[in-house]
C-alpha cells in the first residue's frame, strides 16, 4: 500500500506544479471541487512550430506518419531538459497543443520574483533558448523547422480542472494575447507586447519594434520583436537590476 501511495505522488507531481500537487495530497478532494489560484503578474509564452503540418505526412515509407510523431516528441522533450533546468525553475510547463509549447512563470509564492521580475527575464531567456535548439534540431536532423514565438505579461487565473484526469491550466486576457502575440508572429522571430518590450529594455535586452499588428478582439496592437543577440554577436546577459516601481505599476495591475 505505501508503495503505491508513493507511486501516486510521483504520478501527481508529473502532471501538476509541486504546490498545487501538495495542496491534493493534504487532504481528500470531492470530485466537483475547484481549485484556483489568481497570480497578478505572469509571463506567458507559446511556441508553434509553423511549418509542422507541411512537414507531418501520412506515407508507408513513414509507418503512415509515426516516424513524423517521433520526430516531435523528440524535440519536445528537448524542450522539457531544458526548462527543467535550474536556471529556469521559475517557469512552469502547461501544455502541448499540437506542435506548440505553452510555458509561464510565476506561478506561484516561490517563482514569482516581485521586485526584481526575475522569472519574466527566465521566460525571455527560455524562449531564445528555444530558437537556438530549434537551429540545432534542423541542422541534425537536415529539416527546416520554423518556430515562432509570442510572449507577454498579466495576471491570470490557474486552476485544475476535471476529476478523473486533473488538468492543470491558466486563463485570462494576458494567455488570450500571448496566443495571439504566437498566431501573428513571423517565423523565427519572438514577438513581445508592448508592456513586456518595456520592461526588458529596462533590463538591457534588444528589441526591435514591428509596428501596429492586428490582433483578433484586440484591434490594432503595437508588438516588438525580442532578439537573442547583441549588436556584436553575443548572448544576451540582461543586467540584474530593479525595475522603476512606477513601469511594474503600469503593467501588472
Amino acid at each position: 500500500m505505501e508503495e503505491l501511495q508513493a507511486y501516486n505522488r510521483r504520478l501527481l507531481h508529473n502532471i501538476l506544479p509541486k504546490d498545487v500537487a501538495a495542496h491534493f495530497l493534504q487532504r481528500e478532494r470531492r470530485n466537483d471541487e475547484l481549485y484556483y489560484q489568481s497570480c497578478e503578474c505572469v509571463a506567458v509564452m507559446f511556441a508553434s512550430i509553423s511549418n509542422f503540418s507541411e512537414f507531418y505526412v501520412e506515407l508507408e515509407g513513414n509507418n503512415e506518419g509515426v516516424e513524423c510523431l517521433r520526430l516531435l516528441n523528440e524535440i519536445i522533450a528537448d524542450f522539457d531538459e531544458i526548462i527543467s533546468e535550474d536556471q529556469f525553475r521559475q517557469l512552469e510547463k502547461i501544455k502541448t497543443i499540437g506542435s506548440t509549447y505553452m510555458a509561464a512563470s510565476g506561478l506561484n509564492d516561490s517563482t514569482y520574483d516581485k521586485a526584481g521580475r526575475s522569472h519574466i527575464r527566465a521566460l525571455a531567456d527560455y524562449a531564445m533558448r528555444l530558437m537556438d535548439q530549434m537551429k540545432y534540431i534542423n541542422e541534425h536532423s537536415f529539416n527546416n523547422f520554423k518556430m515562432k514565438i509570442g510572449l507577454n505579461i498579466g495576471p491570470v487565473v490557474a486552476g485544475v480542472i476535471g476529476a478523473r484526469k486533473p488538468q492543470y491550466d491558466i486563463w485570462g486576457n494576458t494567455v488570450n494575447v500571448a496566443s495571439r502575440m504566437d498566431s501573428t508572429g513571423v517565423p523565427e522571430r519572438i514577438q513581445v507586447t508592448a508592456d513586456l518590450h518595456q520592461l526588458l529594455s529596462s533590463y538591457n535586452y534588444t528589441l526591435e519594434y514591428r509596428g501596429m499588428v492586428t490582433v483578433k478582439g484586440k484591434g490594432e496592437m503595437m508588438t516588438y520583436f525580442l532578439t537573442a543577440t547583441k549588436g556584436d554577436g553575443s548572448q544576451i546577459h540582461p543586467k540584474a537590476q530593479p525595475v522603476e516601481e512606477t513601469i511594474i505599476g503600469s503593467i501588472c495591475h
